[in-house]
């Protein structure tokens, strides 16, 4: 009923289909590279921003509501004590160390702490990736470490001093700068970790792109 199809047209077929599928192909494994041009979501970067900004806020507030005491004499007696104004800034510098905490904890998650994943093409990207990435860790740590000493010491309250005849007599208080210091390495972490991301992604899409184009060649052939 039917007649085989002649070599032509089985020609023809095979080339429609080709035609047919292999935009399908690249669309849904070259968008990524198509959509961020090595640079990474969007979102990803708005994320880490938005919640570095917050954390440098709630640190800034923190230093400009830092306790500090004022020292009282006892009534019918020699003793002093401390009375502190309110301890906001305690909470305020937990709150820029969670903030910086999830930032951190977002951005490892999406590149998988750079070890986990697609391997990373050798080259200056891949330099410029462990560069960032170790950089912007080292700084992470130093901003927590502020940040977490800062409200440590500031919810440090002398309760009662008992010393008569001390003459330079004063209560104890967080220093200025602390959580100033803290604010600053939450600037140096946002931006290294931006450029980490960026860089990352550069080199995770150059093997993608590889691996793409070995996966086409290699289908091309078989229609050969």
């Amino acid at each position: 009923l039917f007649p085989p199809p002649t070599a032509t047209a089985y020609k023809n077929n095979k080339a429609n289909t080709l035609h047919k599928f292999t935009p399908f192909f690249f669309h849904f494994s070259l968008s990524p590279a198509e959509m961020g041009e090595g640079k990474g979501s969007t979102l990803v970067h708005l994320l880490v921003v938005i919640l570095s900004i917050v954390a440098f806020g709630f640190a800034i507030a923190a230093e400009s509501r830092r306790s500090t005491g004022v020292i009282h004499e006892v009534e019918n007696s020699n003793g002093t004590f401390c009375v502190y104004n309110s301890d906001v800034a305690t909470g305020y510098g937990v709150g820029a160390f969670l903030f910086l905490l999830s930032s951190e904890s977002l951005l490892m998650g999406v590149t998988k702490c750079m070890c986990f994943g697609r391997p990373l093409v050798p080259g200056g990207n891949r330099a410029w990736t462990i560069i960032y990435f170790v950089s912007s860790w080292l700084t992470f740590l130093v901003a927590e470490a502020c940040l977490v000493a800062g409200a440590k010491k500031n919810a440090y309250h002398t309760k009662y001093r008992g010393m008569i005849y001390a003459q330079n007599l004063s209560c104890e208080s967080l220093r200025k700068g602390v959580f100033i210091a803290g604010a600053v390495f939450v600037v140096a972490t946002m931006i290294l970790n931006v450029y980490y991301y960026m860089y990352f992604t550069k080199t995770t899409t150059q093997a993608a792109r590889k691996t793409n184009r070995a996966s086409s060649t290699v289908g091309m052939t078989g229609y050969a």
